[in-house]
């Protein structure tokens, strides 16, 4: 290869160098700081396109146009009313000046470090003024933007624009937590077992008077019974008195017959003398015309108690030899 080759490709690579060190791309999704010596010169370039520079000398130093996100991790605070809070927050940032940026924080390391402390600071001086209740539940879009604000304020000493904090969770501690969770529960075990006595309570008013009721209604039962039994034994005893009264010895013969009734069944052995008072009926031969003789002068009342006695099965089933009953009336 001749020196004059040699000469050409060397001017051919400084010149690819050069027009490389000279030219510079934006991205449309950055901005751009031109350096020279490690200082900015002139304005920040925030259009994008093909850009020139002076080669060797200056520098580029590139910045992200997005909005970015910073998670910050969890942090305790303490709210107004003295109560323990766990906030986790979520903010969303740009750089609104790049030269201000780079000035202050150089890199966004640096500044997602500062950002973290400025949003820090900013939930604590605003959440601090606030109680508990309101923080959690109450007034927290209101809460979200006095803390942007606030943040904001110093933010934007570092060229930097916060869009917004976000608050993703604010609770209670984890030991607080637990002790309110044991207190609600003793507070519900305590409106149970009050619910449970009152029903108890009511349980036994109910029983109590349901027993009055039944306590009552068997005694006015009893009563009624009592009552119709005792006008059933008048008339019985009305109808023994007249038919005594009429005959005494048709009395006599139909108690004979009740004792024989209640005495004499299938299963029934009975040993007594021929003799017997027992018999007394059975073998009088003046029986029948005893019955017979009587029979007219009873009212209805009696004669149906003749007919009863006809109509006994366990009186028919003994063999009366001397007594001969009055057919039914």
């Amino acid at each position: 290869m001749s020196v004059k080759q040699t000469a050409s490709i060397v001017f051919l690579g400084i010149f690819v160098l050069l027009i490389f060190n000279t030219f510079f791309s934006v991205h449309e999704t950055r901005q751009a700081i031109v350096l020279q010596f490690g200082r900015p010169v002139g304005a920040p370039v925030t259009e994008p396109g093909l850009k020139i520079k002076m080669p060797f000398i200056q520098q580029v130093q590139y910045l992200d146009k997005r909005i970015l996100a910073l998670d910050s991790p969890a942090e305790e605070v303490i709210a107004a009313d003295q109560k323990r809070l766990v906030v986790d927050s979520f903010t969303r940032w740009r750089i609104s000046d790049p030269l201000q940026f780079y000035i202050s924080v150089r890199d966004e390391r640096i500044a997602r470090s500062r950002l973290q402390a400025i949003v820090s600071s900013s939930l604590r001086s605003i959440l601090g003024a606030e109680e508990f209740v309101t923080v959690v539940r109450d007034n927290r879009d209101d809460l979200m933007k006095k803390i942007t604000e606030r943040a904001n304020e110093q933010a934007l000493n570092l060229g930097i624009n916060i869009v917004d904090v976000k608050i993703k969770r604010a609770d209670l501690p984890d030991a607080n937590s637990q002790a309110i969770y044991r207190r609600m529960q003793t507070e519900r075990q305590q409106e149970a077992a009050e619910f449970r006595g009152k029903g108890q309570e009511i349980s036994r008013g109910i029983r109590a008077e349901a027993e009055k009721t039944v306590t009552v209604l068997l005694s006015e039962a009893t009563r009624d019974a009592e009552i119709n039994r005792g006008i059933g034994d008048a008339c019985r005893n009305r109808i023994f008195a007249s038919a005594y009264g009429l005959d005494k010895d048709f009395f006599a013969f139909y108690r004979s017959m009740m004792s024989y009734e209640n005495s004499l069944d299938d299963e029934t052995t009975i040993v007594l003398s021929p003799d017997s008072e027992f018999f007394k009926f059975l073998n009088n031969p003046n029986s029948s015309s005893i019955v017979t003789n009587s029979t007219d002068k009873l009212s209805d009342e009696s004669k149906k108690l003749i007919n009863l006695i006809n109509n006994n099965s366990r009186l028919r089933a003994v063999s009366y030899t001397h007594l001969t009953l009055p057919t039914k009336a």
